[in-house]
């Protein structure tokens, strides 16, 4: 017996076949057999017989997600994921079983040896694992830009080193928390593996000077996510009953919202719903300014477009291979015909799209009819989980006046309000209440007067650049002036130090100011950081004001994802790394437990901003970009429930914040033999973070920005309120317009409530 019925899934595209697949499946066979795979014990140990190959079908799988490509590309494909499916068996029985951590690193570093971005492979194959890649690459590599190799060795890389991860974590028997879970899962799940594949079945690249901007991102995250969350489903009886695994989004729901098996598997469904939403929103309203921004060309503009396409024919084929396999839980995959569901069974998919965009609709409306100003009242504060504490700069009280001072100097307290010319956006009092030299101070206990004062004066410039985006541009709905205004930022960062544009507003005055007496001392590497970390926090900007025109609610791993850059988690932190001087390789900073360390504490920041922030952010300033909000919205539950899940999140991520720095720090220190200065560096590094998130906390509880007297006084032309929504409340009417297949993207302006002004 299942241990749940399989959920109803979205399905918007039609799942195709195709043509070449026997041949794929002769083919296939022979590969395996010749790499050793099947029938070929390792060490003492059977991973797969013909039956196995047989009965799994990766040649079905291939033929479903890649219909249009031919004969040769379809069996080269096949055979990379004949190989992809082998080394999870491989390691699921050479290392997941017997828990041999030190094997499974030396098994994993040799696999390194076969996938050179450039040269000839010199190493020789040891087992199936090593020769099957070494084949596939060869056969595969050499067609494409190097662009595409470094991006496909890095997703293969994740995939395989990734593993030790899942392994890690069933011997500390730990089950990894949703945010974790998620990031994680991209990594060793594959799916961006794939997705550089499904470039290599189109014969489309994506163009280098857009592969690592956010809409391509997201499309690629989206597409793994969506293949992920599905898969788990698909995959909860094999992997947590049979074979012990902790890695399964099912499991992951089950414990960390205390639901039942069942309503697990309907919320982990709800998300990849969630996904594909985004998926559809991103392709629609993010690429087209994206092509005219790089001036993309039409050539390239089809290659993005054929990748969209094949990331969509993977989802539909992806779910109709997971019908068939005998590798997973499959029964009852399809709903029971009902009067709108039309055809049932397999290869009827086409027939399905109707009456699953129907059943997911509410979902989606939900997303699109928020109502802002609405009278909520500040959130009661939880007790935190935060271990830690944090001292103040004894330089607090001078650095209080000198910002006030700067800020003046800047005109930052000059620029009127849009919405009340006899009004500044900032003014003194407002400065003095947001106190954001306090935050400085707790996060750098030990600066001196002169650092003091500069943390100060950035924390000022991303608190008063947050504040200020939403009137200059959100309130005439000005977004293009928005994009123009972010681009100019750049021009006051100069990688070389050397500024020649003139600002023409105070937050480019300030933050010339800010870059100068910032980037002089640093070295051209960490120039570079620093001003990628300012440029996703400005960016992030126009990425909510974009949200806020069409009235869209985030969804929420979008939401968590974004939040990092709005908070400006990464620009604050990279002052703290940056201080750290040289004694730490580059490579050691991007690893994964400092990257997690890092987002563990940035979450939790976040995430306890949004809770003090809540009333400020919904009543008085109409936001959709709250996680009490975003997590309300998306399990269409009351706000306590809401509130108490954030920070049951919040305790999560500072769990694992202390789980990275017990069991994988030494880990990190001992595999790359890390000398004791590196590590004390990195130790150093550490506490760094835990003052970070105190003194943010101290800053929370103490300065007035959120109180809610200060948020009537700084606020006293607030619109009038809309009542606050009843959790019972019916779903609203669709809107009227165009309907019928191919008119969704119509229908969503029609959604959208006016910001009030």
């Amino acid at each position: 017996m299942q241990p749940f019925e399989l959920p109803e899934f979205y399905m918007p595209y039609p799942a195709r076949l195709n043509p070449n697949l026997e041949a794929a499946r002769v083919h296939s066979k022979a590969w395996a057999y010749e790499m050793d795979m099947i029938d070929v014990p390792q060490h003492g140990v059977p991973i797969w017989d013909e039956h196995d190959l047989d009965s799994h079908d990766y040649a079905l799988l291939c033929a479903y997600t890649h219909p249009d490509c031919d004969t040769a590309t379809l069996n080269l494909i096949t055979d990379w994921y004949v190989w992809v499916f082998y080394f999870d068996d491989h390691f699921l029985e050479m290392y997941k079983r017997t828990r041999d951590m030190g094997s499974a690193v030396g098994y994993l570093d040799r696999l390194r040896l076969f996938m050179p971005v450039t040269g000839h492979i010199t190493e020789e194959a040891t087992n199936p694992v090593e020769k099957g890649l070494a084949d596939l690459w060869n056969r595969t590599v050499p067609s494409h830009s190097a662009d595409w190799r470094r991006r496909f060795v890095e997703s293969t890389k994740n995939l395989l080193d990734e593993s030790l991860w899942e392994l890690s974590n069933i011997n500390a028997e730990r089950v990894s928390n949703p945010i974790e879970y998620i990031e994680m899962r991209r990594k060793v799940g594959g799916a961006p593996w794939s997705a550089n594949l499904i470039e290599h079945a189109t014969g489309a690249e994506v163009p280098e000077s857009i592969a690592a901007a956010r809409p391509l991102e997201v499309l690629r995250d989206t597409f793994a996510d969506a293949v992920h969350l599905r898969n788990d489903l698909f995959s909860y009886e094999r992997e947590v009953l049979d074979e012990g695994e902790l890695s399964n989004g099912v499991l992951v729901f089950e414990k960390f919202l205390d639901i039942p098996t069942q309503q697990a598997a309907e919320a982990v469904n709800d998300l990849l719903t969630s996904r594909l939403h985004q998926f559809e929103h991103t392709t629609l309203t993010e690429l087209p300014p994206l092509f005219e921004r790089f001036a993309v060309t039409p050539e390239q503009r089809l290659a993005v477009l054929a990748y969209v396409k094949g990331l969509q024919d993977w989802q539909s084929g992806g779910h109709e291979w997971h019908l068939r396999s005998s590798r997973y839980m499959n029964k009852g995959g399809k709903a029971a015909p009902t009067a709108l569901s039309g055809p049932n069974g397999l290869g009827t998919s086409a027939a399905q799209i109707l009456p699953s965009i129907l059943r997911t609709m509410p979902q989606r409306l939900r997303s699109f009819t928020n109502l802002p100003f609405r009278q909520c009242g500040p959130l009661p504060r939880p007790d935190f989980y935060l271990p830690y504490t944090t001292t103040l700069s004894p330089h607090l009280d001078q650095a209080r006046e000198n910002v006030v001072v700067w800020a003046k100097e800047m005109g930052i307290l000059d620029e009127p309000h849009p919405a009340a010319p006899d009004r500044t956006i900032w003014s003194e009092q407002k400065i003095r209440d947001y106190d954001v030299p306090l935050c400085a101070a707790g996060i750098h206990p030990n600066a001196t007067p002169e650092g003091l004062d500069l943390s100060s004066a950035w924390l000022a410039w991303g608190t008063y650049g947050d504040d200020a985006y939403p009137l200059i541009f959100g309130h005439p709905r000005n977004l293009a002036a928005a994009r123009l205004q972010t681009e100019r930022f750049k021009l006051f960062m100069p990688l070389d130090a050397t500024q020649t544009e003139t600002p023409l507003n105070a937050m480019e005055r300030a933050l010339a100011d800010l870059w100068n007496r910032t980037a002089g001392p640093m070295t051209d590497a960490h120039r570079k950081i620093f001003r990628k970390a300012n440029e996703d926090m400005t960016e992030s900007w126009v990425w909510e004001l974009e949200n806020q025109f069409n009235n869209r609610i985030p969804d929420p791993v979008d939401y968590i994802e974004m939040r990092r850059a709005t908070f400006g988690s990464d620009m604050t932190m990279a002052l703290c790394r940056l201080q750290l001087g040289q004694s730490v390789p580059p490579e050691i900073y991007r690893s994964r437990p400092v990257q997690s360390l890092e987002k563990s504490a940035q979450d939790y920041s976040m995430l306890m901003n949004d809770i003090y922030s809540y009333q400020k952010e919904i009543q008085f300033e109409g936001e959709l970009h709250n996680a009490v909000l975003v997590t309300q919205n998306f399990l269409d539950c009351d706000l306590p429930r809401a509130a108490h899940l954030v920070n049951k999140l919040m305790t999560e991520r500072m769990r694992q914040f202390e789980h990275i720095l017990a069991v994988e720090f030494p880990a990190l220190f001992r595999d790359y033999n890390l000398d004791r200065k590196a590590q004390q560096t990195l130790l150093h590094y550490a506490e760094d973070l835990k003052h970070w998130m105190a003194g943010i906390h101290i800053w929370h509880e103490d300065c007035t920005r959120y109180n809610e007297p200060a948020l009537h006084r700084h606020n006293p032309t607030t619109p009038s309120p809309h009542p606050a929504p009843t959790p019972s409340a019916p779903t609203p009417p669709l809107p009227t317009g165009p309907t019928g297949l191919g008119t969704a993207a119509t229908r969503l302006n029609p959604l959208s409530t006016p910001t009030p002004t």
